[in-house]
């Protein structure tokens, strides 16, 4: 009894000194598992185990208020190996980042309209694209009317730190010519047909003007290659332009803003004394569309799936969802998805299949 018990103890013994050991080298394994993984990251492209065709996803679902899932607007389009983006909200750059869709990828991008959450993070989209691709020539940035300033002002104030990484990693490295943007500006009207920006053998993409008065212009975009459509509003009321463009889309990427809990919001500013915010909240349902508009829109055109983003007001929790869709899936009996970042659907080419995945899974 007594050598069996010797023996459970050095057996103890041994068991707790192998675990110390592993806690206290528990930094180094760390160290030699992430310098893997840096190489597996750095080795991946945007398409690595995609089939061909035109892919989507969300870098930025929210709007205007902090939302825990939600960062501001912004729409990642993959045709084929040809990477763009759809505005610039607040925190596009580190989300396309961590979906693997890095910026020094990015060939042009598209904004919608100048409210400054589509907008906030264009400054530093633009350095990381400069600074990770190493570019002689600036992405160029298509929007309408009012696209200029807005690019200027964000190169302006980035001038002193495009000096800073020049003179620290070398005009070798980050060409100055390739710093900021060009500004590539179009006419957008309601009395005026869609624009075709890029028209090419197997890619298409269209400005279709939309409503967001007083916001003016204001546009939503459709992407086609290789027979897939998406097309993604903006921010909009109810659109027919949106509705045009969109019959039989694959994918419709729509903003959306739920009255009743906007309401509640509201109600709870008057409750509280706020009659500034009280009055903000009752203003901006006029220039949105609710869920269940949208909803009929999509059973109309008959889409393939219909992907809300601009999420307003914030759903913090999962539950929201309900009363954020209202009737929506009576409305519309297809695919419907409340969109957060990561999410990412994919339109094989040659087919009628929709792919829905996360690329910030491993993060949550």
């Amino acid at each position: 009894m007594r050598s069996r018990t010797v023996v459970g103890l050095a057996v103890l013994g041994l068991v707790v000194t192998a675990g110390l050991g592993g806690w206290m080298a528990r930094g180094q394994i760390a160290q030699t598992m992430v310098e893997k993984l840096y190489v597996k990251a750095m080795a991946r492209a945007p398409d690595d185990g995609l089939a061909d065709g035109l892919h989507v996803g969300l870098c930025g679902a929210g709007g205007p208020l902090p939302d825990p899932k939600r960062t501001g607007p912004c729409t990642a389009v993959l045709a084929g190996k040809r990477l763009f983006v759809i505005d610039a909200g607040s925190g596009a750059s580190r989300n396309l980042s961590l979906m693997n869709l890095p910026p020094a990828r990015i060939e042009a991008v598209f904004l919608t309209h100048f409210h400054s959450d589509h907008i906030d993070g264009l400054g530093e989209m633009m350095l990381q694209r400069w600074a990770g691709s190493g570019s002689a020539s600036p992405v160029p940035v298509h929007g309408p009317l009012g696209v200029e300033p807005v690019v200027g002002g964000f190169m302006s104030a980035y001038r002193m730190d495009q000096g800073y990484r020049t003179g620290h990693h070398g005009a070798a490295v980050v060409p100055p010519s390739g710093f900021g943007g060009q500004a590539l500006t179009f006419t957008a009207a309601a009395d005026q047909p869609d624009i075709v920006l890029i028209d090419e053998p197997d890619l298409k993409v269209t400005a279709i003007p939309v409503k967001h008065d007083p916001v003016s212009p204001a546009v939503g975009y459709a992407f086609t290659y290789k027979g897939r459509t998406v097309v993604i509003s903006g921010d909009t009321a109810l659109s027919p332009r949106v509705e045009a463009a969109a019959k039989g889309a694959d994918l419709l990427v729509h903003e959306a803003l739920a009255p009743n809990l906007v309401a509640a919001q509201q109600r709870a500013a008057k409750a509280a004394g706020r009659e500034r915010l009280a009055k903000i909240f009752s203003d901006i349902p006029g220039y949105h569309a609710s869920p269940e508009q949208v909803a009929g829109l999509a059973q109309r055109d008959k889409v393939g799936m219909l992907l809300f983003t601009h999420i307003t007001p914030a759903l913090p929790i999962g539950a929201l969802e309900g009363p954020f869709l209202g009737d929506s899936r009576q409305i519309f009996p297809g695919r419907i998805k409340v969109g957060r970042d990561g999410d990412f659907v994919s339109l094989p080419a040659g087919s009628k299949e929709i792919v829905v995945s996360d690329r910030l899974k491993m993060f949550r």
